[in-house]
């Protein structure tokens, strides 16, 4: 098979011959360009501690350990809440072939939500990652940061990346795709990965993000434009290019640059260099072929930045670097593009949160 990330018809490929499978079985519309939604099951455990069932080990034997009490989650519902953390087993399982490995991610609007969300498997040393030949069962580990939530069976808060050999491009070949095609509307600071800055400086006004507000109700996930933004942001403003961050404060927050995904690449958020600062900026990671590539005004889309604070008070600045892009090559193109093929809630946006928030 050719080096690259799996696209939406290799995916299709794998599902037929029994590599990925589901009970009940996949929807065409967990098939995106380059990764697949994974689902929630029907039981959800309240465990005491997050943890990885380590070599040898099955997640089904440590449950015993670590179980609390368990849910059934039904059409209803059940709330998630705020602080504590759930294992959902998954209806999606892998059969991997030698040569194929996975990682998985939150998807962007878990990520926007402060929802923690964590892929483990049986015999797993660490979390989101999949070696190849991997045989066995999906679970998604759940902790809300920000907001309680209150989730179905099926609902899709990670998604799953298939890679055939080292698809990663080196600076080198970063510099020369930048060439070709612009991947930045700006100078490219390529170091591991393509950097990306913080906008504190917005052209028009002086809103530059938003910040989760401690006390605030549940937030059903299938409610879509649907919750009052001053219920649970407190806006962010600044005139001077400068904001302090809180420790254990999450905010949303935008990027400077505008990013472009060629169509035959693909993108994962980094984290960068932790002694640039007390943050973490990476939650929802993926970046589709096509995003950006096309956008209104041509220039890309800047991605947002999920952000939280760490052990002290942080002078974020203008400029400031918080991340970087690590690029990927496609074993082929997708047949569906993000923002083109597909309906895509993030395309061209700019400082932008979850969709399940009224338009502001």
């Amino acid at each position: 098979m050719t080096i690259g990330v799996l696209s939406d018809s290799l995916l299709r490929a794998m599902i037929e011959r029994g590599e990925i499978a589901a009970d009940p079985a996949i929807t065409p519309a967990q098939i995106q360009p380059a990764s697949i939604d994974l689902r929630l099951g029907r039981i959800a455990y309240r465990v005491r501690a997050s943890f990885l069932a380590g070599k040898g080990k099955r997640v089904s034997e440590r449950l015993r350990e670590f179980e609390m009490h368990r849910m059934v989650l039904n059409e209803d519902g059940a709330v998630l809440e705020k602080g504590c953390v759930y294992l959902v087993p998954l209806m999606e399982s892998l059969a991997l072939p030698d040569g194929i490995t996975a990682v998985a991610n939150a998807k962007s609007s878990t990520g926007r939500l402060d929802l923690l969300t964590r892929l483990i498997t049986d015999e797993g040393v660490e979390f989101d990652r999949i070696p190849e030949g991997y045989h066995g069962p999906l679970y998604a580990e759940i902790c809300p940061r920000s907001f309680s939530v209150l989730v179905r069976p099926g609902m899709r808060l990670n998604q799953i990346r298939f890679r055939a050999g080292q698809a990663t491009l080196t600076d080198a070949e970063l510099k020369i795709l930048h060439q070709q095609e612009p991947l930045v509307d700006g100078p490219a600071v390529i170091d591991h990965g393509l950097g990306f800055s913080v906008d504190l400086r917005p052209s028009e006004g002086d809103l530059v993000g938003y910040r989760a507000k401690p006390h605030t109700g549940v937030i059903d996930l299938d409610r879509i434009g649907y919750y009052p933004v001053g219920e649970f942001w407190e806006e962010v403003r600044t005139r001077d290019g400068r904001i302090i961050l809180d420790p254990g404060a999450f905010y949303i927050l935008v990027s400077r640059e505008a990013v472009t995904i060629p169509p035959d690449h693909a993108a994962e958020m980094a984290p960068y260099l932790a002694m640039v600062g007390e943050f973490r900026v990476h939650y929802a990671g993926f970046f589709d072929p096509g995003f950006g590539h096309g956008a209104s005004g041509g220039s890309g889309s800047r991605g947002v930045l999920e952000v939280r604070c760490h052990e002290a008070p942080f002078a974020l600045e203008h400029g400031q670097v918080v991340g970087r892009l690590v690029y990927e090559r496609m074993a082929q193109e997708p047949g569906q593009l993000y923002g083109k093929d597909i309906a895509s809630n993030y395309q061209g946006q700019g400082l932008k949160l979850a969709k399940h928030f009224q338009s502001v």
